[in-house]
């Protein structure tokens, strides 16, 4: 554990200075190629610098963080776009919120910082209540996993899906937390209750993993609309914009999975992002074909049939790759190792403060 700190900490000290070569690389090389010829060693660092810490919790976070969202950045302030430019009428981004914006899933609610700074909270986040909630029905799983061997199998696999979402949500709010209040701004939600989406596009649009979905839209997706618009004309253009972001997001994740596994892909994560892509195209044909008409599906059957399909391709193909690490029995450990870490720490301070006192 005390290794592994190190070795975070040496991590998070290179993110921190590469980034600050980064933000005067901005103010001093002109958007395009020559900008992306500077950035290009800080982002070859970013996919090693995760390659150092082999815990799951601090290798996955990481490799999240850094490898990709960072990456995406950088890619796209090299040429002028995406959150690390300030619109046209503001100043340049501060150090600390450049630093702060590049290395965290984090982004910046304009219509809520008032009430960020006005109240010390995160803004857009949910309400505290909500994350405890999650958190007690994370915790009453535990007991399912100890008895695992007498519970249905596709019992235990909805468990752990849950658990994953509920894990995944919590840990970026608490990172969202702590950066609004450091850096004084509201940050919008990173996750918006997505089993209450009612189709596809609305579970990876506008509830799943924001963040991505944020980083995504400017990276791949327009671009790619865009030059498929001169090929397959506007009507049709969102396909292969659609198709083309899942196939990305679909490396992607095989590169976080191999961080946190360091085993060979199977790619078999991919074919979960690209068949997800698929059916996406395949729903927004179908809804072009029904426009006009009054043929709709009630919300709470669009509903179930929609965290269906999410849960049954988990099922099928997500979460037998994840559980291929070990996942559970890593956490397990890591849970462990951390609140030994904390009881030695505060063993540490307490004798340190008895000292003092005699």
């Amino acid at each position: 554990m005390e290794t592994e700190l190190q070795n975070l900490i040496f991590v998070w000290i290179s993110v921190i200075a590469a980034l600050t070569y980064c933000r005067y690389i901005s103010v001093l090389v002109p958007v395009g190629l020559k900008r992306l010829f500077f950035f290009l060693p800080v982002i070859l660092l970013f996919l090693l610098l995760p390659l150092r810490l082999t815990s799951l919790t601090l290798a996955g976070l990481t490799s999240f963080f850094v490898a990709w969202l960072s990456n995406f950045k950088l890619l796209l302030l090299a040429y002028g776009k995406g959150p690390l430019v300030p619109p046209p009428s503001s100043a340049p981004l501060s150090l600390l919120l450049f630093i702060a914006i590049a290395s965290l899933p984090i982004k910046i609610s304009p219509a809520t910082e008032r009430a960020a700074s006005k109240h010390g909270s995160g803004g857009g986040l949910m309400s505290p209540a909500n994350y405890v909630m999650k958190c007690l029905l994370s915790v009453s799983l535990f007991p399912l996993y100890q008895r695992s061997d007498y519970v249905h199998e596709k019992v235990m696999m909805l468990a752990y899906l849950v658990h994953v979402y509920i894990v995944l949500e919590v840990a970026l709010a608490v990172v969202g937390t702590a950066a609004a209040r450091l850096i004084g701004v509201a940050v919008e939600p990173q996750f918006n209750e997505p089993y209450l989406a009612t189709s596809l596009q609305d579970f990876w649009g506008r509830r799943w993993n924001l963040m991505v979905t944020s980083i995504l839209r400017p990276s791949v997706y327009e671009p790619i609309r865009s030059a498929s618009g001169h090929l397959v004309g506007r009507q049709w253009a969102r396909l292969p914009a659609v198709l083309t972001t899942f196939a990305v997001s679909a490396l992607m994740h095989e590169l976080i999975f191999y961080y946190i596994g360091r085993k060979e892909p199977t790619w078999v994560v991919m074919w979960f992002f690209l068949l997800h892509g698929v059916a996406v195209a395949a729903e927004i044909t179908v809804k072009k074909a029904l426009r006009g008409t009054r043929w709709q599906l009630p919300a709470e059957v669009s509903r179930l049939l929609t965290m269906g399909f999410v849960v049954a391709t988990g099922f099928w193909l997500f979460l037998p790759s994840l559980l291929r690490y070990d996942t559970l029995a890593k956490s397990e450990r890591e849970t462990i190792a951390i609140i030994e870490f904390v009881k030695s720490l505060w063993s540490f301070l307490s004798g340190r403060s008895s000292l003092c006192t005699d």
